[in-house]
């Protein structure tokens, strides 16, 4: 569900690009990074997710899951990250992200659809388990806050696992390792044979895969078994790309703030 239509008529008067996105947030950093590769001036729309800054009428207006990121270019709303950075490479071509090779653009979406899959099974799964464990889980009042708005059930079903008294069984987050385990296994195999995940080139698969070795090994998780994918990574954080959409929004601006970021306006 790439574009939506928003209920929230405020942002059909939007001009330009404008990102509602958080620090922290694994999918927020792969749109910011494709911002910066693109060298494109945006706004920003920071949204402090620890505090619930996003669980209002107003943002699920704007993204009917309530989640991080949401791209707003001229009033239009683009939501879910690997949609989002697709959209911006067809519309903004240089650099080009995506392959022109048939074979390869089938292995893009391939990598692409994987990360999609395994995000609240294992990536989030994992990170509630093991980083946030304590500080995320919700009262009583903002589970029935975020009730009364969320309508995906799986989002749901997870922040009432993530939000009980026990929290995300040790079962949950055994499983979710494994699923990671088996995924990054997968790069590995491959960029042991390639510099980048498509080919030869740096694409959108590289931007959507990097910001989850980033934010895991952060929560605790061990790449020791995936050297190929420590050595790849390591490449990616001396592009300054990586350095101003992830390094430096990690941990996101104390203030509220909406910002213009960014090189020349397109």
């Amino acid at each position: 569900m790439p574009r939506i239509t928003p209920r929230n008529d405020a942002v059909r008067e939007l001009i330009g690009l404008h990102l509602y996105h958080a620090g922290w947030s694994n999918c927020s950093m792969r749109v910011r990074m494709t911002l910066e590769e693109k060298n494109l001036q945006w706004i920003s729309h920071h949204l402090n997710t620890r505090i619930g800054e996003h669980i209002t009428p107003e943002y699920f207006g704007i993204n009917p899951n309530g989640l991080v990121p949401a791209l707003v270019h001229d009033g239009e709303v683009w939501i879910e990250s690997c949609d989002i950075i697709r959209y911006l490479d067809d519309l903004f071509p240089e650099p080009r992200l995506t392959p022109s090779d048939d074979k390869q653009i089938a292995m893009l979406t391939e990598w692409l659809s994987l990360a999609s899959a395994i995000h609240v099974t294992a990536v989030k799964t994992y990170i509630y388990a093991s980083r946030l464990r304590d500080k995320r889980r919700k009262t009583a009042e903002e589970l029935e806050r975020y009730r009364s708005l969320q309508t995906n059930e799986e989002l749901l079903a997870f922040h009432a696992r993530s939000s009980s008294e026990d929290g995300i069984s040790e079962a949950d987050r055994a499983r979710a390792e494994n699923l990671l385990h088996d995924a990054f296994a997968k790069l590995d195999n491959y960029l042991g044979q390639h510099r980048w995940l498509v080919g030869d080139d740096f694409t959108l698969a590289d931007i959507t895969w990097v910001p989850l070795h980033f934010t895991l090994e952060r929560a605790g998780f061990s790449f020791a078994r995936h050297e190929n994918v420590m050595t790849w990574a390591r490449t990616i954080a001396a592009r300054p790309s990586f350095q101003k959409a992830v390094v430096q929004w990690f941990n996101g601006p104390r203030e509220d703030e909406t910002r213009i970021i960014g090189g020349s306006s397109n």
